[in-house]
């Protein structure tokens, strides 16, 4: 690298920065929701890593920065250990494609880059910095790996860009427990299950600190066995043999883990030069990817002001209130503060029967205080009464200023209900910002929230608890211990909405939805889990007993057919069976190469085979038994004498609810058994169950999507959706088409928004596929604006990445333009169904909001209970049942404003099965 170069950044005298670029690749592809240009191209990790690059320069102006990323093929390590890293899933084709461009963004920038065949970027960082420490320059390591710690000494630090931590001698031995001499020691032993390193079995993270603590290095713990078992921790009576078992293991691990420092590089440090950027070349690329900001700033000179830092995680300033003094000096804080984070200790996840254990805040970062109310092991020490203390702080906590912030607080909401406090002027929900920015995302918990966007990794419950049959509640786990772990929560809390509430507010769209439908629906939701739904436990108790005599009548039918007595629940036994003696076709192979017996398989054999259609019953009335019919009565709240389930907002990627303990989205209404139920949820005396349901929403979407006349004019004229297709594509009068041709055009309507093939019409309707290729063209061709609205969305979505709802909800489609046909395809499937369901799951969520408001407002006693697809029940007193079913109607099919009415189907009874 011999082209001209700038005197300050190459002056020896200043601090050289080795980045990892290969540790932020996949940080940064994770990092934000899947990014395009314009021509579909992923751009996402190409902004993240570049991001960080600038953010070093602008932080260290007059050092070397010098980028290294790694090769591809393998390394030495495969060559000593085949497999080294062979779990790691091969990477993401949307991430490939963004490296040339990343390499070309850097050279660009004037940088160096360095990729070295057989070595991974950790041993070039290594050689580099052991280089430059025996020139006496100090040395930045810009990483997110805890591999690069060992790198660590007087004159090497490393940095986390993307949470500006940075690490020295004592931060490594503060964060990882171990000095940075034994970190390869303490990998050795635990071993590393992301890179593959094998360890010691049954060698943990205290296990490994504390033989390091007490003997030093692997070959200390090797050279004085015997001393193992005169330590400190679980099981060092055993441990012995262990190691000794496990020796070559141990030895292999430390040399996997550990980063060379003698790579033969074919220059020295001070042979690498930093170029001027050339910025011609940088404005092309910055335009190829559509960085506008960027853009903006070589094109005019108008510099991006540097993003605010966040201070790095400082445990040791928080506190806890023991005294009436410190809870007055912190509620004077709150009233004074524009926003604070709450959050609540307690003693089960179950909030009808929580009980607060303590109440941790935040005001800013760091500044952050637990208060311990109820901690009632032996020797706990004395703590404020939390009657008290609970009635101090109910005025702060109802009013609507100053305003609160939460992870998850409808959880919070519920255990200060069960105290007669209504947790009033809930401003934000980080767990509800995260859904919404990318609903598409796996986790929305704060643990890992705080990965995914400040890089920090908080305590583990499990870590002051324990876990399993002995894992302590909340009041058992000591103060000092509870307090840093609780007040964490709340500070971490805060600095999650201080990330995602710029992002939210920068979308017009996804900031409405955010707080005219998801933040709105926490109260409502509250309201309705709070209320419950009375269910008879005698009926339940009853079915119970009708299915457990269904179950023997079907067991014994097996027996029969299959000639012999074995065990329904057994796979192993099934396998025989099916595919040993009875000879039946093997349709799929488990991965390990057996013949499966999954439930599809099942399904698909049971068309012709009698004994697997016999299992599939027996296994869904098992399975509604044992989830319904046995646990219901169980779940019945002693104080209450109601079933409370939980409703669940950022789970499904589409917006729609899903509910827990229990689950009422999935009780089945297909069968008779399922159907009863239904009839289990009664109607408390007074009251009758009213249910509204949406009548065919999603294709009343499709149509106005679509804008497809034939669609529009058949909802318009309120004809009946399935005679009225079955006509068109079997070209028969309205009057003319039987029940068998309107469930085959059922079949073609729900199918086609669900992206169903020629060859699943065929198999649902029993008929070849020839003739279901000619429904489905002759569909096309009848309502050709929904062939139209199925391919734009296919291209757009191909383009942008993402598709979006009605009213703005956003679902990320990162396989929409994978290599991989099959996951292309399913991407492609999905980006057709997600706007109908979606935009269903909006117009629930919107009435269910006008609903709320309507009960607050007006005289009548009537109770929301339940949600259940397009589908919500009331409560409603017996003399008021015409007027408020008639308000509850007028309410739903008014919740959105589509080019085709919607339609809401009202019914009542004396329980759920009745009203529906």
């Amino acid at each position: 690298m011999t082209q001209k170069s700038s005197p300050v950044d190459n002056d020896p005298a200043h601090k050289v920065i080795l980045v990892d670029g290969s540790s932020y690749l996949f940080r940064a592809f994770h990092a934000l929701p899947p990014l395009t240009n314009s021509k579909g191209n992923p751009t996402g990790a190409v902004k993240g890593v570049i991001n960080m690059i600038r953010s070093l320069k602008k932080g260290y102006p007059d050092s070397k920065i010098i980028v290294v990323f790694d090769a591809k093929g393998k390394t030495f390590r495969n060559d000593i250990y085949p497999e080294y890293k062979a779990h790691r899933p091969p990477m993401p084709d949307d991430l490939r494609v963004q490296i040339q461009p990343i390499h070309d963004i850097i050279k660009a920038m004037g940088l160096p880059l360095l990729v070295i065949d057989n070595v991974e970027a950790d041993d070039v960082i290594g050689t580099l910095a052991h280089e430059a420490t025996d020139q006496g320059i100090e040395t930045l390591v810009s990483t997110g790996d805890k591999d690069m710690a060992q790198l660590v000494s007087e004159h090497v630090q490393l940095i986390n860009t993307m949470n500006n931590e940075q690490l020295d001698v004592d931060g490594v031995q503060a964060k990882f427990g171990v000095p940075p001499e034994h970190i390869v020691d303490y990998l050795a032993l635990m071993g590393d299950k992301v890179d593959n390193i094998p360890g010691v079995p049954k060698v943990g993270e205290k296990t490994a600190k504390a033989l390091i603590a007490g003997l030093g290095s692997l070959e200390d713990v090797y050279s004085r066995l015997d001393d193992v078992a005169t330590l400190d921790f679980r099981g060092a009576k055993s441990m012995k043999a262990k190691l000794e078992e496990h020796k070559e293991q141990a030895f292999l691990s430390k040399e996997l883990a550990t980063i060379k420092t003698d790579v033969e590089l074919e220059w020295g440090l001070g042979d690498i030069k930093i170029d001027e950027p050339d910025n011609k070349k940088l404005l092309e690329l910055y335009q190829e990817c559509e960085f506008k900001t960027w853009i903006k700033e070589l094109s005019t000179g108008e510099v991006e002001e540097p993003k605010q830092q966040q201070l790095p995680v400082d445990r040791s300033l928080y506190t806890n209130l023991s005294t009436e003094e410190a809870l007055q000096e912190w509620l004077d804080k709150l009233d004074k503060a524009e926003l604070y984070a709450i959050d609540t200790e307690t003693t089960s996840l179950k909030y009808m029967e929580a009980e607060i254990v303590g109440i941790s805040l935040a005001v800013a970062p760091n500044e952050a205080c637990y208060i311990p109310l109820a901690h009632d092991y032996a020797g706990a020490p004395e703590q404020l009464d939390r009657d008290w203390v609970l009635q101090k702080m109910k005025p702060l906590l109802e009013d609507e200023t100053p305003k609160k912030v939460g992870q998850n607080l409808k959880y919070d909401a519920h255990v200060l209900k069960n105290y007669d406090i209504e947790l009033n002027g809930i401003a934000h929900d980080t767990m509800l910002e995260s859904y919404v920015l990318n609903s598409t995302a796996s986790k929305h918990n704060m643990d890992d929230l705080a990965k995914h966007y400040l890089g920090h990794e908080c305590i583990d419950f499990e870590s002051i608890a324990g876990k399993g049959a002995k894992q302590l509640t909340f009041n058992q786990i000591p103060v000092e211990q509870a307090g840093e772990y609780a007040a964490e929560d709340a500070d971490i809390t805060l600095r999650l909405h201080q990330v995602l509430w710029p992002q939210l507010e920068a979308d017009e769209s996804l900031l409405t939805l955010y707080k005219k439908v998801e933040l709105p629906l926490v109260q409502v939701l509250t309201n309705m889990e709070y209320v419950g739904a009375s269910v008879n436990a005698d009926k339940l108790h009853q079915q119970s007993s009708e299915i457990e005599q269904r179950l023997q009548e079907l067991e014994r039918k097996a027996h029969d057919i299959a000639g012999e007595v074995f065990n329904l629940g057994s796979t192993k036994q099934l396998q025989a069976i099916f595919f040993e003696k009875l000879e039946l076709p093997v349709i799929k192979k488990t991965p390990k190469g057996q013949p499966s017996t999954a439930e599809e398989v099942l399904v698909e054999l049971s068309h012709d085979y009698e004994l697997p259609k016999v299992i599939l019953e027996h296994r869904g009335l098992a399975k509604l038994k044992n989830t319904y019919t046995d646990k219901l009565p169980l779940m019945i709240n002693s104080k209450s004498q109601r079933v409370h389930t939980s409703y669940h907002q950022a789970v499904t990627a589409t917006g729609r609810l899903s509910s827990s303990d229990p689950n009422l989205q999935n009780i089945p209404i297909r069968n008779e058994e399922g159907r009863k139920i239904r009839q289990a949820f009664e109607a408390p005396e007074g009251y009758t169950l009213v249910a509204a349901d949406y009548s065919q929403i999603e294709l009343r979407i499709m149509a106005h999507l679509s804008g497809d006349k034939g669609l529009l004019d058949a909802f318009k004229n309120g004809k009946d959706i399935h005679r009225a297709t079955a006509a068109e594509i079997m070209e028969v009068d309205e009057a003319d088409v039987d029940n068998e041709q309107r469930r085959r055009a059922k079949a073609v309507n729900f199918g086609l928004i669900y992206g169903m093939s020629a060859f699943g019409l065929a198999r649902q309707l029993g008929i070849g596929r020839s003739e279901a290729q000619e429904y489905i063209d002759k569909y096309f061709d009848r309502y050709p604006g929904v062939k139209k609205y199925m391919e734009s969305t296919r291209e757009l979505a191909a383009k942008q990445g993402y598709v979006e709802t009605l009213f703005g909800r956003r679902l990320y489609l990162p396989e929409i333009n994978s290599r991989n046909g099959m996951r292309r395809q399913a991407a492609e499937r999905t980006a057709i169904n997600a706007p109908m369901q979606g935009t269903a799951a909006d117009i629930i969520k919107r009435a269910m909001i006008k609903m709320h408001q309507w009960i607050q407002e007006s005289a009548h006693d009537v109770h929301m209970i339940m949600q259940v697809h397009d589908e919500l029940i009331f409560e409603v007193p017996d003399g008021q049942l015409d007027a408020v079913s008639a308000e509850i109607k007028s309410i739903m099919e008014a919740a959105a404003d589509l080019d085709v009415p919607l339609l809401v189907d009202v019914g009542h009874g004396d329980n759920w099965q009745q009203a529906h």
